[in-house]
């Protein structure tokens, strides 16, 4: 009889043992369940291909490898990844035919739900709001994806690297400075007339305050921390520094103008390239913008 009852209770604990474990994450449309970590994903946006990588987590395939190549840069992309063709308009029949468990999609892709719904699960991420902090969405995202793909020790160690080595690149800064750090603004050209200026809620902002620098030129926030300005309103930024983001194809036109070298910064020789580095990204984008400017900073006479 013992004997019997000691199967029996093997048995329930096993089959119990047996059971699926529920995973339950929140995206920006809602929650969602998973009863198991998906092994065929498909990233629609370059700040969800570079969490995944960050999680140590392979997609089978992405939208814009090269565009990736050019404007992010890192986390270096796995080889032979499969390319699912643009952001805004991705080869639907491919995804499809790759069979994914899971697509996961930006706020850019919010319009294809429809369709792509019926090919598999989607998550939705749209990280960047006016009305909510940008960084501080984009870490609650990258601990949402660390926990579904059971990845949360890893990215506890990678947010806490990251504050650790921006601590480290603050004290450089301001020994480097003489305590008396320059005030910094970020820039992407548009064209040799206007240029994207970011403020308040932009990435590139957010990293300069966590290196203990605020702006040159303050701006409101916006959904994505930006604002499309002339070139000539640059010239009031007299008294700090800019730091603009490559690539940018027209810098030899511009740069060779009259109007361009009379900007103050540019005569004081506070003004840098910054190798492209993704502004719109997750936390760890964070890192690779404070380390990218921090590097151009520290060559600077104070």
């Amino acid at each position: 009889m013992k004997t019997l009852i000691m199967l029996t209770l093997i048995l329930i604990h096993t089959t119990l043992g047996a059971q699926p474990h529920t995973i339950i994450i929140e995206d920006s449309l809602g929650q969602h369940t998973f009863q198991q970590i998906p092994q065929r994903v498909i990233a629609l946006n370059w700040a969800v291909t570079e969490n995944l990588i960050e999680l140590d987590v392979t997609p089978l395939a992405m939208s814009d490898v090269d565009g990736y190549k050019t404007w992010v840069r890192q986390p270096t992309l796995p080889a032979d990844l499969i390319d699912v063709g643009t952001r805004d308009a991705p080869n639907l029949e491919l995804i499809s035919q790759l069979k994914p468990d899971l697509i996961i999609a930006g706020g850019m892709q919010r319009n294809l739900l429809a369709k792509l719904r019926p090919i598999a699960p989607v998550l939705l991420f749209d990280g960047f709001n006016k009305d909510h902090n940008n960084y501080q969405a984009a870490q609650h995202i990258f601990l949402q994806k660390a926990k579904l793909f059971d990845k949360q020790a890893l990215a506890e160690q990678k947010l806490a690297t990251k504050h650790a080595r921006i601590t480290e690149l603050k004290n450089q800064l301001a020994t480097h400075f003489n305590h008396q750090l320059p005030k910094v603004t970020t820039i992407r050209f548009n064209n040799t007339a206007l240029a994207w200026v970011f403020g308040d809620n932009a990435m590139p902002q957010y990293a300069l305050e966590q290196l203990g620098i605020t702006p040159a030129m303050p701006l409101p926030a916006t959904q994505w921390g930006l604002m499309q300005k002339r070139i000539t309103e640059l010239s009031v930024i007299d008294n700090g520094i800019v730091l603009y983001f490559e690539p940018f194809a027209q810098r030899d036109k511009l740069f060779a103008t009259p109007l361009w070298q009379a900007m103050p910064f540019v005569r004081q020789q506070r003004f840098a390239a910054i190798p492209a580095t993704w502004t719109y990204g997750g936390p760890m984008s964070v890192l690779y913008l404070a380390e990218a400017m921090a590097e151009q900073l520290l060559t600077m006479t104070p």
